[in-house]
């Protein structure tokens, strides 16, 4: 292992900084102070004695802990129009991306979506990604090269995973280029180790040799696993145990989990069991596997899903990934952690408030990351958003925001009405009252 690069820069918190007449989650409204970039005290707004620091007024903003991304692919953002999925499925995806390697897969390319992906990212609540970057023959390791060097810049302002993301195959002889080029990663400074064993003819192989090489370099693990919607395919339970045999409890995320939702309800219950017994959190990405899942099927159509509730019932943790980022896995991805909340509650049938621990609370959870939010002796990770409950938040997503990083402000976008629709329709109806759908702005 190469020390140098396991090197971060010190995080530079706020010295202090109030937060005012901000609306908490249950309704009340306070005022936050933060000290040393954690939350030194919420108390009723207007209770506490004059403090010293920069003052952010937040009247009329709901006060959240910041939005965490568990799953990520940043390398490839914004490659859909360069690389269209001629198919829609799977394998259109894999062949766009092979032919993107011939030109966008370079330091400058890479490294000029990279950051625009990022400020977009920061910009809409996003404190911590972690994300998957295609590490293979053909590229070699200059993805995760470039995001490594990123992340030890962008430090002050979110935390950035990084986990390879191994073609196939990995196991034999033919794979011996491919576990070469991931311990190289290794060695750059990864921060998990990644990877996609089903595409491997061996999975269970591959996905054994991707634990052990973890365990090896010290590293958590976070492999894409049954991303399909064929119950065959299904090697989820030789993960978890695989993460015990190697001591990564605690340490492990299995990603998609998409043939978990197909199997039987016993199967299901076994699975969950396994899972929560060894620790595994579960990442599940329903815009991109709603998206790219039962593709050529009219009827009968399955859900590419996994099986959130079972797997929350058995006490694992599940949190909810955006996955892709505009690029020929999925040519949406509007870079908006309530967006993946609101596609929880449409697909998992979560409710709003629990969609959005998914995005955040757990997925830092799932991501070895300190507690943050508005709560005393919590990392001043926070995010304000123009709405008055958690629901309305998840529905509505209002751009109009403010994202603290250790209780620096790191981004504060405005929202401004040049003609507004609400107030004209009411002058139209003087005799009918309209509710106002949304805080006046």
């Amino acid at each position: 292992m190469n020390e140098a690069s396991r090197t971060r820069p010190v995080l530079q918190p706020a010295e202090a900084a109030v937060l005012e007449e901000a609306t908490l989650p249950l309704g009340e409204v306070v005022d936050v102070l933060v000290a040393d970039g954690r939350v030194a005290s919420v108390v009723e707004h207007g209770a506490s004695a004059p403090s010293p620091g920069t003052r952010h007024a937040l009247g009329s903003y709901l006060l959240l802990q910041a939005a965490a991304e568990p799953h990520a692919h940043l390398d490839k953002a914004f490659l859909a129009g360069r690389f269209p999925n001629s198919t829609g499925d799977l394998a259109g995806a894999f062949d766009a991306m092979e032919r993107a390697y011939q030109s966008a897969m370079t330091r400058a390319d890479i490294s000029k979506r990279v950051l625009s992906v990022l400020g977009l990212n920061v910009q809409r609540g996003y404190t911590a990604i972690r994300s998957h970057v295609n590490c293979e023959r053909g590229i070699g390791t200059v993805g995760v090269e470039v995001m490594c060097a990123i992340r030890d810049r962008v430090a002050d302002a979110l935390d950035l995973q990084i986990a390879p993301l191994a073609s196939k195959p990995v196991t034999g002889i033919a794979g011996a280029d491919q576990r070469a080029i991931l311990r190289d990663a290794v060695e750059i400074g990864v921060d998990l180790m990644g990877g996609f064993p089903q595409a491997d003819e061996r999975p269970i192989e591959a996905m054994r040799f991707l634990v052990a090489l973890a365990a090896e370099a010290g590293v958590a693990v976070d492999l894409h696993l049954d991303e399909t919607t064929d119950p065959d395919m299904f090697v989820l339970g030789e993960f978890a145990a695989e993460v015990q045999r190697n001591g990564l409890e605690g340490r492990a995320t299995a990603s998609h989990c998409v043939s978990l939702g197909q199997q039987d309800p016993e199967v299901i219950t076994r699975t969950a069991d396994q899972l929560a017994e060894a620790r595994v959190g579960v990442v599940t990405n329903p815009q991109t596997n709603l998206l790219i899942q039962g593709r050529g099927m009219e009827t009968r159509v399955p859900r590419g899903l996994t099986a959130v509730a079972a797997l929350r019932r058995a006490g694992v943790v599940v949190a909810a990934g955006g996955d892709n980022r505009r690029d020929p896995f999925n040519p949406l991805g509007r870079v908006d952690p309530f967006e993946t909340a609101a596609l929880a509650v449409a697909a998992a049938h979560l409710s709003a408030e629990d969609a959005w621990r998914a995005v955040s609370s757990y997925a830092r959870e799932v991501m070895g990351l300190p507690r943050a939010g508005p709560e005393v002796g919590a990392r001043a990770d926070l995010l304000a958003i123009r709405a008055h409950d958690v629901p309305e938040a998840v529905a509505g997503a209002d751009l109009d925001r403010w994202v603290f990083r250790c209780g620096n402000l790191v981004a504060r976008t405005r929202v401004v009405d040049e003609v507004d629709a609400c107030r004209l329709i009411e002058e139209r109806c003087p005799d009918v009252r309209v509710p106002d759908p949304s805080p006046a702005r």
